[in-house]
């Protein structure tokens, strides 16, 4: 069995044929090729990365975190990992992981859930749930689009009874992690502008995301 909380060491990758910076709070999206990798590099540490994928030929097939968490066998995501479409098909995987801790279960923030947990106050300040409709609009997509997803670098420790909560994130300034696409998928990042649990250290930062094309044979 994949031992999903292991972490791998750096493979040897082509040159990228794409490189971006995202600014903290802000959200990134791009056409992912199967076979290429898209490694997403925490850069200053600590920082989640929300995510989603859409099949490219036919957005209506997307990330299914409850399938991806079935056929796993486990709430986390990590080295090995299938991700999962609701059609059963596998979008992309896990290929390297130098952190070794990502959730799949707590999905999103938005400016709803702010003001329940955190109070009315914070109603109006900016989430995840908000970046996800601006990038997806981008796509012919609308928060109806907006499903279940990954959440990069951010530690969710699950205990016997099925409670969980965020805690203080593991991840080390430079960690990353790859995904490489089993299918043409559109990749939607959301670089969480969290600032009211400690995901974020309350202190959202920028994160970098390469693409490198599959190694020549």
């Amino acid at each position: 069995m994949t031992n999903l909380m292991s972490a791998a060491p750096a493979r040897s990758l082509p040159e990228a044929v794409y490189a971006h910076d995202v600014p903290a709070e802000r959200p990134w999206s791009r056409m992912l090729r199967h076979g290429q990798t898209l490694r997403i590099i925490d850069s200053e540490g600590q920082q989640a990365v929300d995510a989603l994928l859409y099949c490219a030929a036919d957005t209506a097939e997307r990330y299914s975190a409850q399938d991806t968490a079935r056929v796993q066998g486990s709430p986390y995501v990590g080295l090995g990992t299938e991700l999962v479409s609701n059609e059963g098909r596998v979008m992309a995987r896990i290929t390297a992981d130098s952190c070794g801790l990502h959730d799949t279960s707590a999905g999103c923030c938005s400016c709803e859930s702010n003001a329940v947990r955190f109070g009315e106050a914070t109603r109006f300040q900016h989430a995840c749930r908000e970046n996800f409709i601006l990038e997806l609009s981008k796509h012919g997509m609308t928060k109806r689009d907006i499903v279940s997803n990954l959440n990069f670098f951010m530690n969710v420790p699950i205990d016997p009874a099925g409670n969980f909560t965020v805690v203080d994130g593991i991840s080390a300034p430079g960690n990353y992690v790859d995904i490489t696409a089993d299918m043409d998928v559109i990749f939607v990042i959301s670089n969480c502008p969290q600032v009211n649990n400690p995901c974020n250290g309350f202190n959202p930062t920028p994160i970098r995301v390469e693409i490198f094309d599959p190694p020549v044979a």
